[in-house]
């Protein structure tokens, strides 16, 4: 079961990553003229996207740590 667990955690660790990689790609490629109806960039959209994202695999994997840890704490 752990070793489940590790696996998902990587997996989650690995999600906020790449969610942190695409959002700094994001804001490297601003281009202030690509500007919407409601005067927002592309660019700010997609990084707020990414920013979410990236918060949400990161609690994802907070909370696997938790998990794993009260099993293990459990198994002594």
């Amino acid at each position: 079961m752990s070793y489940i667990l590790i696996l998902m955690i990587l997996a989650a660790a690995g999600a906020a990553v790449f969610a942190l990689a695409r959002g700094l790609i994001a804001f490297a490629n601003m281009k202030p003229d690509d500007v919407d109806a409601d005067g927002i960039t592309a660019s700010h959209k997609k990084q707020n996207e990414m920013m979410f994202a990236r918060v949400k695999y990161q609690a994802i994997a907070i909370v696997l740590v938790v998990v794993l840890l009260v099993l293990a704490g459990g198994q002594s």
